[in-house]
């Protein structure tokens, strides 16, 4: 495939300018070059920031309502390219063009459409008795997005700030900038005022550490790893920025004696490998009654060996490739770790579609609970299961690592999930069910982070609270 979308700019206070650069976008699944993004750097930086200071005052005076009919226009912008969104998620993230529709655009559009409506309907200002309670814009907001959901880690940021009257400064992954054009360029023409949404790709060392260490920077809102969101959370702290930390995940089904084993291990195997397993919420440990685990680990076995891997553009795939040949093999460096610890593969090793970074669902059994494999995050289509003994010793596996982002219960006995999920430490906890809400608020516990995305909770991370006395 030739270059389809080559960006060589910046958007910086409503105009483009060019750091004299380059950063080249592959396809996951082919190698061809796709696109291309700017690689910026201090420069680019330093002006974006000022362009957002620059404009906060006069975007954060708008009433909320206004604020929304600028996210509607911009909503609408982007539901005109949808087509085009869908083609570019396939072409530089190696989504299945089903989940790239689903999974990255809608649920994107949705996401901004919410912001808006909580615009229109959160009391900025709130009256008890003799107390008066203003939330206003907390100021500029440095977002910095990964690559494995581009659009909607960039809405799910930029919705909530926005709709709060934060001005925004947005770093893409250098692997996946071509969504974050579409976005600027539909802020433009949605007439959003200059300099309220900046875009400034580039590397992580090129771009993201000198924004998250700008002092004119009020708050940064980081998706990433946990090691690099401890490097970000120290340096904002250097200026007493807000943080708010999307990290990572290591989250867990828990099927009951009682639930429909076959129903609860085919969702969680899904789950598990939504976008490739690149997904930091996905629930990467099945946690089964040990008298039903070869059962259990069977019925993974056999759904993980139907789903179809291959060319993301064909409707009937469900796995993509991984992101990058580093990805692919950082993965399968972890399987053939586990395998040389003991593990069981109990999927088929088959044949992957050549010329892209794919890789096969693994399902692991016979591990034990502390291994790295179960411990550490793989971000990638690698699926342990776990026996247990009896409910108590189920929560203890489920909360024994370092992460708490996010998990699963399943059991016939609606009241027993609901106490086995209040007992999680995760921030998010699904009973018999997969459903995606974009009004529930997201986020973890422990490693995975701190501060929530979504619904109210996530507009307020983007305000500051004055409380005046009568």
């Amino acid at each position: 495939m030739s270059t389809s979308w080559s960006r060589d700019d910046a958007l910086v206070g409503g105009r483009w300018i060019r750091p004299g650069s380059v950063i080249e976008v592959e396809n996951p699944a082919t190698g061809a070059l796709v696109g291309s993004g700017a690689r910026c750097g201090r420069a680019e930086v330093d002006l974006a920031v000022a362009a957002a200071r620059a404009a906060h005052g006069d975007w954060s005076a708008l009433t909320p309502a206004a604020r929304a009919d600028h996210l509607d226009a911009l909503v609408a912008e982007l539901r005109a390219r949808r087509d085009e969104l869908v083609a570019m998620t396939v072409a530089e993230v190696g989504a299945p063009v089903t989940v790239a529709a689903t999974w990255h655009v809608d649920v994107s559009l949705d996401i901004l459409a919410s912001a808006a409506r909580h615009a229109r309907t959160h009391p900025f200002v709130q009256e008890h008795g003799a107390l008066v309670l203003h939330r206003r814009s907390a100021g500029v907001a440095a977002l910095i997005t990964p690559w494995n959901y581009p659009l909607y880690q960039l809405a799910a940021k930029a919705g909530s700030a926005l709709a709060a009257g934060c001005t925004v400064v947005h770093k893409p992954s250098e692997l996946t900038p071509l969504s974050a054009y579409a976005f600027a360029e539909a802020a433009m023409r949605a007439g959003l005022p200059a300099g309220v949404v900046n875009l400034v790709p580039g590397t992580g060392a090129e771009v993201g550490v000198p924004l998250v260490a700008d002092d004119r920077v009020d708050v940064v809102s980081f998706t990433g790893s946990t090691t690099v969101g401890r490097r970000v959370a120290a340096s904002a702290v250097d200026h007493l920025a807000r943080v708010t930390l999307e990290l990572g995940g290591k989250s867990a089904s828990i099927v009951c004696d009682d639930a429909d084993l076959d129903s609860a291990v085919r969702w969680s195997v899904d789950a598990c490998m939504l976008n490739s397993g690149q997904t930091c919420s996905a629930w990467t440990r099945l946690l089964v009654p040990s008298d039903r685990l070869d059962e259990a680990v069977a019925i993974a076995a056999a759904r993980a060996d139907e789903l179809v891997v291959g060319d993301p553009t064909d409707p009937a795939t469900e796995l993509g490739p991984l992101i990058s040949a580093d990805q692919h093999a950082k993965v399968a460096a972890v399987v053939s770790g586990a395998v040389a610890r003991g593990a069981r593969v109990a999927t088929r090793v088959t044949d992957v579609p050549s010329g892209g970074h794919y890789l096969r669902p693994v399902v692991l059994a016979d591990l034990p609970v502390d291994d790295p494999a179960s411990q550490q995050e793989i971000f990638g289509p690698v699926l342990v299961v776990h026996p247990y003994a009896d409910d108590e010793d189920a929560l203890r596996i489920a909360n024994g690592t370092v992460y708490g982002l996010s998990g699963a219960v399943w059991s016939a006995d609606r009241d027993r999930a609901r106490r086995l999920a209040a007992r999680f430490d995760a921030g998010q906890v699904f009973v018999n069910e997969a459903d995606y809400d974009v009004e529930a608020p997201f986020g973890g516990w422990k490693h995975s982070g701190s501060g929530r995305e979504f619904g109210v909770e996530g507009l307020l991370e983007f305000t500051e609270l004055t409380v005046v006395h009568l």
